[in-house]
């Protein structure tokens, strides 16, 4: 088939995980597929990267995202019936390069993720495919429980409003609707009572995340966040933990090390650096990292987000604690492939009983990683978006 893909970021680098999914799923679908990709990018010099991408599709086009407080995002966000978030990548000029494109080369489906691209899609009978990567309208409305400011709330809200209006609007005009957690799909049929969801979960190339060699026995241990900090979710998470947890766990264990790895850390991040707080924003090859670390804790309280990190850690051999929202649409079971803290509190304990534990550290490291090799490989990933496709082309 000929497909036409946009996306709202560029799939490579690899730095987040909404582009190790897309870049994965490009290599297996260039397998049997013609891809067209068009592109959002941040900055000019990302434009370096196309030629990688051309390697598995017939033609890359890129677009320039607006910041979110530039003053036509902010005036668009205002003036029109979109939310922000929208408002950031609507462009008239794509959307015409789209009609044209349609008309040129006679796709025979448009894949798009995440909902917030759809606006730049011209009124077509080609099946459509949208992609949620999350629930948007529930991230944002996590974040906005804790704004203080009145009118900021105020605005947030009803921004948040649009985005919960947009979301329910788009997933009933696309032709297929794809979740990629089954508790992100029990939340869309309650949303939109009667809509078909597929469920294409992420993967993780376990031929590239290796099994690591265990440190268990290493004088020094070292506890691992990772997180890229433009998501709102991982620079909460990181305050908790270096607030909340931290404490807990030096008090009752020497020789122990907190690993913060993540691009863009903010300012409030980088001054957690101390003599055992680490703060990394330039890992090369995150699986140093996992191979360094003894354990990966990753407090995660707020909603969306891929779980890249976790799927990723399991993959290594690398032990995890998380909340149950970290945690969630993973199938994984806690005491079995990890352990569950619902409270900053929980976490310490469970972090020093996996710290202390060599029986217990040793399964959780081996059933962690047969739960990545059987149900998050990216072969069988790739195989299920195809069934999709081929489904969505014969409506």
């Amino acid at each position: 088939m000929k497909i036409l893909m946009l996306t709202p970021y560029l799939p490579f680098p690899l730095f987040s995980g909404g582009q190790i999914r897309s870049y994965n799923l490009l290599k297996y679908l260039s397998k049997k597929h013609e891809v067209t990709l068009y592109s959002f990018i941040r900055e000019e010099k990302e434009k370096d990267y196309i030629p990688k991408l051309k390697e598995f599709c017939a033609d890359v086009q890129v677009f320039l995202k607006r910041p979110p407080w530039s003053p036509t995002s902010l005036t668009l966000s205002a003036v029109s019936v979109y939310p922000l978030v929208v408002c950031m990548y609507l462009k008239k000029d794509l959307k015409d390069k789209i009609a044209r494109a349609i008309e040129r080369e006679h796709f025979d489906l448009i894949h798009a993720e995440t909902f917030y691209v759809m606006p730049n899609i011209p009124t077509t009978k080609i099946p459509i495919i949208l992609v949620e990567q999350t629930i948007e309208y529930l991230v944002y409305q996590h974040y906005t429980e804790n704004i203080r400011f009145i009118p900021a709330k105020w605005l947030m809200n009803f921004d948040v409003t649009k985005i919960h209006y947009w979301e329910k609007k788009f997933w009933h005009q696309a032709t297929r609707v794809v979740a990629m957690s089954e508790s992100d799909r029990l939340v869309m049929h309650k949303l939109v009572p009667g809509l078909s969801v597929d469920l294409v979960p992420n993967g993780v190339d376990t031929d590239f995340f290796n099994v690591r060699k265990q440190a268990y026995s290493q004088k020094t241990k070292t506890i691992l966040f990772v997180g890229n900090f433009k998501w709102l979710q991982n620079r909460e998470a990181v305050t908790i933990l270096v607030e909340e947890i931290w404490p807990v766990i030096k008090k009752s264990l020497v020789n122990i090390k907190l690993w913060i790895v993540g691009r863009f850390p903010t300012a409030k991040i980088t001054s957690y650096s101390s003599k055992n707080i680490q703060i990394s924003s330039d890992v090369e090859d995150i699986r140093e990292a996992y191979k360094k670390s003894d354990i990966l804790l990753a407090p995660i309280y707020g909603p969306g987000g891929t779980r890249y990190k976790i799927l990723e850690a399991m993959a290594t051999g690398l032990p995890v604690v998380s909340t149950p929202t970290g945690i969630e649409g993973l199938g994984a079971k806690h005491g079995r492939e990890v352990l569950i803290g619902d409270t900053p509190s929980d976490l310490a304990y469970e972090s020093i009983r996996l710290l202390t534990n060599h029986a217990l550290y040793s399964s959780l490291a081996e059933k962690g990683r047969k739960l990545v090799e059987d149900k998050f490989n990216w072969s069988r990933i790739g195989k299920s978006l195809d069934h999709i496709y081929q489904d969505a082309k014969n409506i």
